[in-house]
Order: structure tokens, then C-alpha cells, then sequence
């Protein structure tokens, strides 16, 4: 990744991080803890390593993106607004009767999502299901699964990592968004998930853990797992709440929808003016 590439990608993460502060405002609910937090994660996918064609969302050679983690769709609807799926003008409408932006993602009726989530646990199921299917027709495209570090305390998402390294999946890449805070606290003192990389390794998968705010160690991870031989994971440590002063690593930002002027606060630490001003 070049450096211009990089201050691109960054520039489209801080976007993506006010479109879901506007969004979850003006809804008056929404998730914006854990949008915020795999906000680099979602800006690099989508602006610089999946294969998409917003002009037809069908496209068979498409890379296939689930977000496992369905709460977090206002940081989804940002990122397919913005590469042109459908107009910014209906993030306006995020949670509101008779448009397309639900409260968690909605394939039949919202262009470039993939699978309708939001029952944690089902994701990676999903997301294992489309990886065999694609191996069956000897397809080129990849998958990617975005979960949440809670998520992992839901077993189904360990029968899928079984059931991916039994049947090869070489074409599926989950990253998990380890904020280390759920809806109830802290997730040592929820259910611990450690030893998180030991785990995934026992099951068969090649780990990466990184810093989920780095972009270039991001990318490094995701292009070697991408020449993986077997299903990888990569474990992106964040920070819930990104980039805004008053919701960084508080659990209470999880599903609470920011105020008119927390909104014109966190708008203005986002697009540099400092929690001060």
C-alpha cells in the first residue's frame, strides 16, 4: 500500500465514522460503539481490497462480504452508500418505516448486502456456506466475515471454524473486530474468549493479530492470509467507540444512539477540531 493509497483509506474511514454518528443521530437508535470501532477495517476492505461493482450488486466474480456482527450495520450502510451502491441521501432514512436501511442488514431489500445477520453466532455459517459453494464451481472470488469479539461466545461460531478447516476452506477470511466490550461489560468479566489466537489455531486456521487501527499492518495480514492454505483469521484489536473522545472504551455506546450535540461534538473531534472545541 502506498502512502497516498493509505492517507485515501483513512480519509474514507473518518468519512464512514460520521456518516454512522449523522445516521444513528438523526435515527435516534442504533449501534454506534461497534461501528466506530471496525470502521479501518471496513474502509480498507471496501475501498482497496474487495472486488465489487456497484452498478451490478449480482456480479458473479464479486468478493462475498458478511457482516456477522449485524448491529453494526450503520458502519455498512456508510461503506455501500459511499462506493456507490445506492445514494448517501438514504442514510437520512437509517431505521425509518418504508425505506431499505434496517436496523440490522437486510439482503432482499438493500443493494450489496449479502446476507441478512444479526442473530450472533449465524455469520460465519453463512459465510463458510458461500466459501464451499465457491470452491465447488472453482470460483476466483474470496469471502470475508467481519464478527464480534462477543460474538465468539456463541458455539455455533465454533462449529463453523471446525467445519471450515475440515472442508478446506482456503478461500474464507473472518477478522474479528476485539474491542474487548460487549452490550454487558467487558468480556472477561461477560466470558472470557482467551486464549483467542490458541483457539483458532486448535481448530485449524491461520492467525494474524494486529492492531485494527493500522492500516498497512491490515493490509500485510490480509494479503498473506488471502495465500493461506486452510481458512484464516485475523484478530484486529480496537478500540470501541474510534475517534470519539466520549465513547472510546465505554460499553454504554454499544447500542445508544448520540444526541444532537454529542453529534456535533463527536462530528468535530472526527473531523479534527479536538474534543475541545
Amino acid at each position: 500500500m502506498t502512502t497516498e493509497e493509505l492517507e485515501q483509506i483513512r480519509e474514507r474511514a473518518t468519512s464512514l465514522r460520521c456518516k454512522i454518528v449523522e445516521s444513528t443521530c438523526r435515527a435516534g437508535s442504533g449501534h454506534p460503539g461497534g461501528s466506530l470501532s471496525c470502521a479501518d477495517i471496513v474502509a480498507l476492505l471496501y475501498f482497496h481490497i474487495l472486488q465489487l461493482d456497484p452498478e451490478n450488486p449480482g456480479w458473479t466474480e464479486r468478493d462475498r462480504f458478511i457482516l456477522t456482527k449485524g448491529h453494526a450495520a450503520p458502519l455498512l450502510y456508510a461503506a455501500l452508500a459511499e462506493k456507490g451502491f445506492f445514494p448517501s441521501d438514504e442514510l437520512q432514512h437509517l431505521r425509518e418505516l418504508g425505506h431499505m436501511l434496517q436496523g440490522h442488514p437486510d439482503c432482499r431489500r438493500t443493494p450489496g448486502v449479502e446476507a441478512s445477520t444479526g442473530s450472533l453466532g449465524q455469520g460465519l455459517s453463512i459465510a463458510l456456506g458461500i466459501s464451499l459453494a465457491g470452491k465447488l464451481d472453482e470460483a476466483e472470488w474470496g469471502v470475508y466475515a467481519l464478527l464480534g469479539d462477543g460474538e465468539l461466545q456463541e458455539g455455533q461460531v465454533w462449529e463453523a471454524a471446525m467445519a471450515a478447516s475440515h472442508y478446506g476452506a482456503d478461500n474464507l477470511i473472518a477478522i474479528v473486530d476485539y474491542n474487548d466490550l460487549q452490550i454487558d461489560g467487558h468480556l472477561c468479566d461477560v466470558m472470557s474468549v482467551e486464549p483467542l489466537a490458541d483457539k483458532w489455531r486448535a481448530f485449524g486456521w491461520a492467525v494474524w493479530t494486529v492492531d485494527g487501527h493500522d492500516l498497512f499492518a491490515l493490509d500485510e495480514a490480509l494479503r498473506e492470509a488471502q495465500l493461506a492454505s486452510c481458512p484464516a483469521m485475523i484478530i484486529a484489536r480496537t478500540v470501541k467507540g474510534k475517534g470519539v473522545s466520549f465513547m472510546e472504551g465505554e460499553a454504554s455506546w454499544h447500542g445508544k444512539a448520540p444526541s444532537a450535540e454529542q453529534a456535533e461534538q463527536a462530528l468535530c473531534e472526527l473531523r479534527g477540531g479536538g474534543a475541545d472545541e
